[in-house]
């Protein structure tokens, strides 16, 4: 069984700190379209790409899978217009 665990950010940074298998993702989009990209690290590969829509009401829930995607060095996301980002990882 897999330890879950959860960590929000609010502007572009570190989710979490270490190794990761990301599982879903629940995002807050902004007033104006915007963008979540997820990288292995602040200067990794590029895991996750997503557009997010204009519309602060808007809300984005991604199930990733059990399997998740692996992050070998930590997940590192980079928020545009996007108020919040909380990821389930284990």
């Amino acid at each position: 069984m897999i330890n879950y665990r959860s960590a929000k950010v609010t502007a572009t940074g570190n989710v979490g700190t270490g190794p990761a298998r990301l599982i879903a993702i629940h995002a807050i989009c902004g007033a104006s379209a915007g963008s979540i990209v997820l990288k292995d690290g602040s200067g990794g590969s590029t895991l996750l790409d997503l557009d997010t829509p204009a519309s602060a009401t808007a809300v984005i829930e991604t199930y990733i899978g059990d399997t998740g995607m692996r992050f070998q060095d930590r997940i590192h996301a980079t928020l545009t217009n996007v108020t919040s980002l909380t990821c389930i990882f284990g």
